[in-house]
C-alpha cells in the first residue's frame, strides 16, 4: 500500500478509468479468454457457458459477454514471444489444416469455429516487432475487463523441468499486458495417460510458484487439482477414441469432459474471478 493517501486514490482513480474505457470498446467481450489447444477441442464453448451462468454472480454484471480464442500448441513463449520462430505456434498457417485457433462467444465467425490468426479484423495479433499478447491489446483492439489465460501443453517440460523458466514466462506474460489489465491464469484440463498427469503437475507446481512471486498482479486457477485428476485420469470415456475403444486423442478431453473440469473448477474460478473485478 502506497504511504500517501492520495497517491492511492489518484492510482485507483487511473485503475478504473482504464476499466471504464476497456469496457466501451465495440466488439472486446468483457471477458476474453485466451489459450492453446484444449479450448479449440471442447473447453471454448464450455467457457462461454459458464461464463454466460456466472454473469451476475462472482462479481460478474448481468450480460457480461465472453470472447474465446484458442490456438492449436501455443504456449505463454509463443503468446510473448516477438521473433517469427518464437510466435510461430500463433501467426504460422497450418499445413495441414489451413488454419490454426478456434473463436467462440462474441468471436465466433458462425457455425464453423475454426479461424487463422493473422486473418480478419478480429484476430490481427501478428504485428512486426510485437508479441501476439502485446497485438491483442494493440491500439484497444481489444480490452476487456478481465483477461483469462487456459493453457500449459507444450510448456509442461519447460516448466518442469526449471522453475526458473516458469518465472521467466510469468513475467514475460504480466509484461505484456496493459498497466492495470486485470488476469487469470488458469493450466489446462488433466490428459488421460498418469504419465503425463504426474509430468504436468510438476510443471502447474512451478508455474504456480512463479505467479505467487508477482504478488496479486495476476490470479491463478489451478486445473490439475485431485478432483480433476481423478475426473479424467485413467477415464478413457472423458477422451476421443477408436472404434475399438482405444483412446486416439490422451490430451484432449471431449467437450462434455471440458464441462465437467469447469463444474469442478467453478469455486476456484468464480473465487478468482471477485478477487480480479474487486474495486
Amino acid at each position: 500500500m502506497r504511504p500517501v493517501a492520495m497517491a492511492l486514490v489518484s492510482a485507483l482513480t487511473v485503475l478504473s478509468m482504464a476499466s471504464s474505457s476497456r469496457a466501451e470498446v465495440p466488439g472486446s467481450p468483457d471477458i476474453l479468454i485466451l489459450g492453446d489447444s484444449q479450448l479449440s477441442f471442447g473447453a471454448g464453448a464450455a467457457f462461454v457457458d459458464l461464463i454466460d451462468r456466472l454473469a451476475g454472480d462472482c462479481g460478474l454484471a448481468p450480460g457480461t459477454t465472453t470472447g474465446v480464442i484458442g490456438v492449436r500448441s501455443s504456449t505463454l513463449m509463443s503468446w510473448t514471444g516477438q521473433s517469427k520462430s518464437a510466435k510461430g505456434a500463433i501467426c504460422d498457417v497450418d499445413k495441414k489444416w489451413k488454419v490454426n485457433a478456434g473463436a467462440y462467444g462474441t468471436l465466433s465467425p458462425g457455425e464453423n469455429p475454426y479461424v487463422q490468426i493473422g486473418k480478419g479484423d478480429q484476430f490481427q495479433f501478428c504485428l512486426p516487432e510485437r508479441s501476439p499478447l502485446e497485438a491483442v491489446f494493440f491500439k484497444g483492439a481489444y480490452a476487456p475487463k478481465l483477461l483469462i489465460m487456459f493453457l500449459m501443453g507444450n510448456a509442461t517440460e519447460r516448466w518442469a523441468g526449471s522453475p526458473q523458466a516458469a518465472v521467466q514466462d510469468a513475467r514475460a506474460f504480466v509484461a505484456d499486458l496493459p498497466a492495470g489489465q486485470r488476469c487469470i491464469f488458469m493450466t489446462s484440463a488433466p490428459p488421460y495417460e498418469e504419465k503425463s498427469v504426474r509430468l504436468r503437475q510438476r510443471a502447474q507446481d512451478n508455474i504456480e510458484r512463479a505467479f505467487a512471486g508477482l504478488g496479486k498482479r495476476c490470479g491463478f486457477v489451478p486445473g490439475f487439482t485431485a478432483a480433476t485428476i481423478a475426473e479424467n485420469m485413467g477415464n478413457a470415456a472423458n477422451f476421443r477414441r477408436k472404434p475399438s475403444g482405444k483412446v486416439k486423442d490422451p490430451f484432449h478431453p471431449t467437450e462434455a469432459a471440458a464441462r465437467r473440469f469447469l463444474a469442478l473448477q467453478r469455486p476456484a474460478l468464480c473465487a478468482a474471478i471477485r478477487a480480479q473485478l474487486a474495486p
